[in-house]
């Protein structure tokens, strides 16, 4: 594994260097999803790869851990049959029957199947060379989220906002199915998320939100029914 996150680091410095970033891309950070079990043995190298992004200022890594692998041996302690749901959204908007493990998604938009680091690392490239929709503004203080935006330069229809927090780092021990006798370190594990509420754009966002506890909170602007993630903010 440690060889697979030395290959994404050196796969994403150089492709870095190729693509000239605009300097607006900070604004807009890109948000990557990986669809994941604890009962999927080809995800311990997804998972490594994801691990590899959270040193990145420019990305937003959220790990999903779906629970349609939970039958075969070992239920995983972080799934949510919501996850899995929201990866059929995905799996229907881009005309595909099927979901599976490991899939990653970026800005809504770009699937990547598998454990690939030179796929991902193009994708994060090619959606941060785009224009930023929106600006996105959100500070956390005393157990509340201010959340203000712009009005969008382009979005489709109505949009969703979502808040979900984010467990860092977390090792677990397999004790059985096909990954038993394993221990794996998992980060950026999603958990409480919530559609907090529906904008259609055409007036600025303001909103407040509750939040509990000390970790990591994400707010997502997405277009409704899974769509294009329009803006993205990450608060400690």
């Amino acid at each position: 594994m440690r060889r697979i996150q030395n290959i994404l680091a050196t796969t994403l410095l150089c492709a870095s260097t190729v693509v000239a970033v605009p300097a607006f891309a900070e604004q807009r950070p890109v948000v990557v999803e990986l669809y994941t079990s604890q009962g999927c043995s080809s995800c311990p190298p997804a998972d490594a790869i994801f691990t590899s992004l959270n040193d990145r200022e420019d990305v937003i890594a959220i790990a999903l851990h779906v629970d349609y692998w939970d039958y075969i041996g070992w239920k995983d302690e972080f799934s949510n049959p919501a996850y899995a749901e929201r990866q059929r959204a995905y799996a229907r908007n881009a005309g595909r029957r099927s979901i599976y493990t490991p899939e990653m998604v970026v800005n809504g938009l770009t699937d990547i199947v598998g454990a690939k680091p030179m796929a991902l690392a193009d994708a994060i490239n090619d959606h941060k060379s785009e224009d930023p929709q929106m600006t996105l503004d959100v500070t956390r203080h005393d157990g509340k989220l201010s959340v203000a935006g712009s009005v969008p330069v382009a979005a489709n229809g109505p949009m969703e906002i979502h808040v979900l927090q984010l467990t860092p780092l977390k090792a677990s021990k397999i004790t059985r199915g096909e990954n038993r006798g394993k221990t794996i370190t998992y980060s950026n594990i999603a958990h409480d998320w919530r559609v907090v509420g529906s904008w259609d754009g055409k007036s600025a966002l303001d909103m407040s939100v509750d939040v509990k506890g000390d970790d990591p909170v994400v707010v997502l602007v997405q277009e409704a029914n899974a769509g294009i993630i329009v803006a993205a903010a990450r608060v400690e």
